[in-house]
């Protein structure tokens, strides 16, 4: 009998499940192996492509000075700053199927399926654009509320503790929405569920990815775009390791 997404979250609640930080990993930087030059050419091109048409959009707005006095954090005003939120939040919430779209190329990448620019972009489509929108707007809400209260009060060491802990709990969320076909708030307390039961695990293996991310800005700030790839391929590889796919999905997936 074939095991449905659901029905394994179900397990998993009920018994838990094992999971080897070293299998994780080595699977993880296996994986990178095969991904890290596409992606992170192709990181590295959307990045440049983003940052230019935000320019272009402000410097279309304002002259140059303007924007430059605005983002000041002296000059910026209540309703500046509810504008830059608003504005960041919008952005987050487009970027989710970019990272999604990652994401899939290192699933392609393991079963040596060909994968190419259009892979990047492959889940701004129905269904999963509208899932993966409002679960990352759900998350980055809350995240937001929770920094704005303890930014507020003074509490800058909670304010990291919770994001911290936040991204913690939602690192399956994405893999969760494209593999496993769940519903945005569904695949937030899915993850939330399979996360809490090996937290230090998996925090270990997120610092590192962080950390092996991070080692592109000791040489040079460039190479960063070839090393981000890792935290995507051990977002695949956390989810590959304690979800897995059963053969439906394997189907759909290709398709």
């Amino acid at each position: 009998m074939i095991k449905t997404t659901q029905d394994r979250i179900e397990e998993i609640k009920k018994n838990g499940y094992t999971l080897d930080f070293g299998n994780v990993f080595n699977h993880a930087f296996e994986n990178y192996k095969k991904i890290a030059l596409y992606g992170g050419l192709i990181f590295f091109v959307f990045a440049i492509l983003m940052s230019l048409f935000a320019l272009v959009v402000l410097f279309s707005i304002f002259d140059a000075e303007t924007v430059l006095e605005k983002l000041k954090p002296e000059n910026l005003s209540l309703d500046s700053m509810l504008i830059f939120s608003g504005v960041s939040l919008l952005i987050t919430c487009l970027l989710s199927p970019f990272s999604a779209g990652l994401i899939k190329m290192a699933y392609c990448a393991e079963r040596d399926d060909e994968f190419h620019v259009s892979t990047m972009f492959e889940y701004y489509k129905a269904p999963y654009f509208k899932e993966l929108f409002i679960a990352t707007f759900l998350i980055t809400i809350v995240n937001s509320i929770l920094s704005g209260i303890l930014n507020y009060i003074q509490i800058p060491v909670l304010e990291v503790v919770f994001s911290v802990t936040i991204g913690l709990f939602t690192i399956l969320m994405i893999p969760l929405i494209i593999f496993g076909k769940l519903k945005a708030v569904e695949a937030i307390q899915a993850s939330i569920v399979i996360v809490s039961k090996q937290p230090l695990v998996i925090l270990g293996l997120l610092v590192i990815g962080v950390i092996a991310s991070l080692v592109g800005f000791i040489g040079c700030c460039i190479v960063i775009v070839f090393t981000i790839p890792f935290m995507y391929s051990l977002y695949y590889a956390l989810y590959s390791e304690i979800v897995g796919f059963n053969s439906e999905t394997e189907i759909e997936n290709r398709n």
